[in-house]
């Protein structure tokens, strides 16, 4: 059984940076794509970044350049560092997890709330 646990959550101004992490609770971390998934209000949850177990890495076109999604195998940890943010990366993110042999996302985490002030 996988649970996921997401930190770092906050409210910042426009142009600020924000970290945050996923610590996935569970066995097999390493054979895990990681994802981080946001929702704002009125809007479809959106694939923001994702991460394989080999550490090769997705960024969506709104967030290239700016956030940098990194992961550390030993710790069972995802990180999501979002620099140079804007009002319109106000969400609510959602750690992840997707086992290698599956296509789908099963695992998520309850979210944390990032809202941006301009």
């Amino acid at each position: 059984q996988v649970e996921l646990a997401e930190f770092g959550g906050g409210l910042v101004q426009a142009g600020d940076s924000l970290s945050l992490s996923c610590v996935f609770y569970g066995r097999s971390f390493s054979l895990y794509v990681m994802g981080w998934f946001r929702q704002a209000p009125g809007k479809e949850r959106e694939l923001v970044a994702a991460i394989t177990p080999g550490s090769s890495t997705y960024e969506a076109d709104s967030v290239k350049g700016r956030f940098t999604l990194s992961r550390d195998n030993a710790k069972s940890t995802v990180y999501l560092q979002m620099n140079s943010l804007k009002p319109e990366d106000t969400a609510i993110y959602y750690c992840a997890a997707q086992h290698m042999s599956t296509s789908t996302y099963d695992n998520w985490g309850q979210g944390t709330q990032v809202t941006v002030s301009s």
